[in-house]
Order: C-alpha cells, then sequence, then structure tokens
C-alpha cells in the first residue's frame, strides 16, 4: 500500500492519467444525463472539460498521495443526476453510470494505438513511458468504477440491467455498499501473512492484464 516512489516520470504520467481520466470520465457522465434530459448537471457547471470543476480539494490530494505511491484510494466529485428527469427510467441511469468507465477504456484505447501498430517507438522513451502510465491508470479507472457495489458505477449498471424485482432486492446496498467497499480496500491491510488477501487485487488484476495487452500488445513501456 505504500511504496513511496519520486520517479518523475512515473509522478507524471499518472498524475495526467487520473487528471485527463476523471475529467473526461465526470463529464460524460454530465453530458450523458444532459442528452438523456436531465439538465442539472449543466446547471452545476459540470458540461466541461475544465479539470477544476470535477474535483473536490481532498480527492484531489489524495490523487497526489496516489501517484507518489502512498495513497490507497481517490476520487473525482461525484456527477449529481436527477433521475426522475432522465428517459429510460433506470435503463437511463445505466447508460450515465455506464458513460464514465466507457470513456477511460476509450481513452486507454486511443492512447495505446501508437504501441499497437508500432510506431511509438519513434518517441523518446519518457514519452512513452508517460502514456504507458496515462493508459494503464485509464485501464484502472474502467475496471474499478465497475465493481458492481455503490457508489461506484458498476452498481448503477448492474441495476439498471436486471428486473424490477432483482433491484428491489438490491436496493439495501446503497447504504451499506460504501462501507463493505472501504472494508474491501482497507482491511487486507491491516491483516498478517496468510490473512493478507485483497480481493479486489485478486479480480481487478487479471482483468487489467488482459485489457492491457490487448490494448497495447506487448508494446506498452509500463
Amino acid at each position: 500500500m505504500f511504496n513511496f516512489d519520486l520517479d518523475p516520470v512515473r509522478i507524471i504520467g499518472v498524475m495526467l492519467g487520473f487528471i485527463i481520466g476523471t475529467t473526461i470520465h465526470e463529464f460524460m457522465h454530465a453530458y450523458t444525463a444532459v442528452m438523456l434530459g436531465d439538465n442539472s448537471p449543466r446547471r452545476a457547471g459540470r458540461v466541461t472539460l475544465n479539470p477544476v470543476a470535477h474535483f473536490d480539494p481532498l480527492g484531489f490530494f489524495m490523487f497526489v498521495l496516489l501517484a507518489l505511491g502512498v495513497g490507497f484510494f481517490a476520487w473525482g466529485r461525484p456527477v449529481m443526476v436527477n433521475p426522475s428527469a432522465l428517459r429510460g427510467g433506470r435503463k437511463g441511469m445505466a447508460l450515465v453510470a455506464m458513460a464514465g468507465p466507457a470513456s477511460n477504456l476509450v481513452i486507454a484505447t486511443v492512447l495505446g494505438l501508437p504501441f499497437r501498430v508500432g510506431v511509438a517507438n519513434q518517441l523518446p522513451s519518457q514519452v512513452g513511458d508517460v502514456i504507458g502510465y496515462i493508459v494503464f491508470v485509464n485501464i484502472l479507472l474502467f475496471a474499478f468504477n465497475l465493481i458492481p457495489l455503490p457508489p461506484l458505477d458498476g452498481f448503477t449498471v448492474m441495476t439498471g440491467l436486471v428486473s424490477n424485482y432483482w433491484a428491489l432486492l438490491m436496493e439495501p446496498l446503497r447504504r451499506y455498499g460504501p462501507a463493505l467497499l472501504m472494508l474491501l480496500i482497507f482491511v487486507p491491510y491491516f491483516l498478517p501473512g496468510a490473512l493478507n488477501f485483497n480481493i479486489l487485487t485478486r479480480v481487478l488484476g487479471p482483468v487489467m492484464a488482459v485489457l492491457y495487452a490487448a490494448i497495447g500488445g506487448d508494446r506498452l513501456p509500463v
């Protein structure tokens, strides 16, 4: 969890990854909501690519700690959406939720393309490393946000796809899901030896490895 790292290339790449990825992620939530009939994100000033609109001071500070290798969790400023104003009901909310992670996957795919087609070797190595970190961070944002626990996007996507019966059964998770997510993130780090089993790392690691290989082949530098 704590692996202090002052490598400037890594810090720049990770910070750019989080700033670009989080800004576009939250913008796409807001833009999709407006397109589906809810103007509250526009009134709140969230339909913008200005990063300042999508970060709160504490969440941004936590991103800095992550870039330094001493953090474990960070967040952007959530976009407030009025579900009753959206076309499509729960399915509309699912589209709004999915727009954020999908944008991260698009960012990673576009920036990984020069490595996939083999033209990135013309770039200075440090530039390639920075791009590799940006790709990695956006794959992380994609995979992590699709975990089906509130307040993450994956929960809203899942409730938009299931029947009304299952959506009602899942509703209590909105109250307990954030606490469960925090337990999954933090508790393993304080358990000794063999008990130190981080289920999120075990699940997300293989998913991210597959995506990273698919996007950049074996040419991505990170």
